[in-house]
């Protein structure tokens, strides 16, 4: 259980395999990160991380924040609130 927040200990998500250790857990999801921000920015949304908490924060347009658990809650949760789904390979080419 995280001492901050009080929420369990995030069991990790397919998108982390590998990178278990704590530095190297760090370094991937910040890079992740910066690669979220990039595909998100043409449709007015950001995302932050700091690596104290488990979640992702969505920064949507018009000021809401969303927490999310993983990228398969973020990309539902874009797409719930962009109306239409979005394909992250096609937007980062063009990004």
């Amino acid at each position: 259980m995280c001492n901050a927040c009080g929420n369990p200990a995030a069991p990790g998500h397919w998108t982390e395999a590998g990178a278990q250790q704590g530095g190297i857990r760090l370094r991937a999801m910040f890079h992740r990160i910066s690669i979220l921000k990039r595909v998100l920015k043409p449709y007015g949304f950001s995302v932050y991380a700091d690596g104290v908490i488990p979640q992702i924060q969505l920064l949507c347009p018009g000021g809401a924040r969303v927490m999310v658990d993983n990228l398969t809650e973020l990309w539902a949760e874009v797409e719930r609130r962009q109306g239409f789904p979005i394909d992250p390979l096609t937007t980062l080419s063009v990004a």
